[in-house]
């Protein structure tokens, strides 16, 4: 199916109003029976109920944007990696006249004495060249041939800046060195290449995905299944210190992009809906219902905890925005300690009107005590 999103003709970024909205108006606008002399109407209405039905799950509708991100990221690094192989191939061309250079140099060297010196001069060499001198010797002399002889210098150069610990969204720096010392960097790592002690591959970005949790997964500090939306199943560790919005790094599971070292993966940890506690750090809430005696008089709950019910006390006079905290019942965190558990307090009344109550309340609002 093409793109949902341009079969709507809404952006990425579009709430489910707008994504609703665009559906009833192009459905409304290309219906079979609206367009009966159009024979290809009514594989576009079905199309766009298509798209819709997509983007109107939020779960559906994220798996989609993770493999169109995945698809578009793998497509890039292709073109890198075209780009790459070109610049390797300019790089060959240097290795050969290299080889074919020191080749000479190791004919004219095998000569003793006087006939080695006139076969050096005859061949326009030099014993003792220099690489700044064979890459002016290969390139030629002129500002043309110099700049060429860095365009070289840098494509090559480019591909053994394997930056292994760079992550998605740190800041580069570009340190590419100047000529000649680019060029001396080149023919160091042309040579390396001969002998097989090329430098590594360069890592392919980090690939961010996201991953329901429940309390009890938190709790329970045991990893958890995930699936890709390249079909791939992952184990995501849950450790001390993991908590809703935590970012867990999964090395060597990110894109696979041909030429490139496998980059990471990042797992942004999210608590599941209807779950009974809300997380804040590692503190987890709930709320609690009491009774309008048990706010003025105080007395005993029940309250659930992730250990099982617990009774707690109510303090008397306590309002809706007072909260009591249970030590050591939140979530674990990454120093050996562990969160609470906040219970928030909520006065509610009788499902039915109680008369002695409400005598009571007209009578405190209108100043006169019994």
């Amino acid at each position: 199916m093409r793109d949902p999103y341009s079969i709507l003709g809404v952006k990425r970024s579009a709430d489910a109003d707008e994504i609703k909205a665009a559906w009833r108006s192009k459905a409304k606008s290309i219906h079979p029976d609206h367009n009966r002399d159009d024979p290809g109407a009514t594989d576009r209405f079905t199309e766009v109920g298509q798209a819709y039905d997509l983007l109107k799950d939020p779960e559906r509708r994220q798996r989609y944007d993770m493999a169109a991100d995945m698809h578009q990221t793998i497509a890039q690094q292709r073109e890198a990696a075209e780009r790459a192989k070109a610049a390797r191939a300019n790089a060959e061309k240097v290795m050969e006249e290299l080889a074919r250079a020191q080749a000479a140099r190791a004919q004219a060297n095998a000569k003793a004495g006087k006939a080695k010196q006139q076969a050096n001069d005859k061949a326009g060499e030099k014993p003792d060249e220099s690489p700044e001198e064979t890459i002016e010797r290969i390139f030629g002399g002129s500002p043309e041939a110099r700049e060429r002889a860095k365009e070289h210098a840098e494509a090559a150069a480019e591909q053994q800046r394997a930056d292994d610990g760079q992550t998605k969204g740190e800041e580069h720096v570009d340190q590419r060195p100047p000529l000649p010392l680019m060029a001396v960097e080149l023919i160091s790592s042309l040579v390396n290449r001969i002998r097989g002690t090329a430098p590594p591959p360069e890592k392919a970005p980090d690939f961010s995905v996201e991953a329901k949790v429940t309390i009890s997964d938190l709790l329970a500090q045991k990893p958890i299944g995930l699936s890709l939306a390249d079909e791939r199943e992952v184990r995501v560790p849950i450790e001390p210190g993991a908590t809703d919005g935590q970012v867990v790094r999964i090395k060597g599971q990110g894109l696979k992009v041909p030429g490139m070292k496998q980059g990471d993966l990042l797992v942004s940890l999210r608590l599941a809906r209807g779950e009974k506690f809300q997380v804040q750090g590692y503190d987890l809430h709930t709320m609690l219902p009491i009774s309008l005696q048990d706010a003025v008089l105080g007395g005993e709950a029940r309250v659930e905890t992730p250990a099982g019910p617990r009774s707690i006390s109510i303090p008397s006079w306590s309002g809706s925005d007072q909260t009591i905290k249970i030590d050591g019942l939140g979530l674990f965190d990454d120093a050996g300690g562990r969160g609470n558990l906040v219970v928030e307090l909520r006065v509610v009344l009788w499902d039915k009107p109680d008369a002695k109550v409400t005598d009571l309340m007209r009578h405190m609002r209108d100043g006169l005590f019994l």
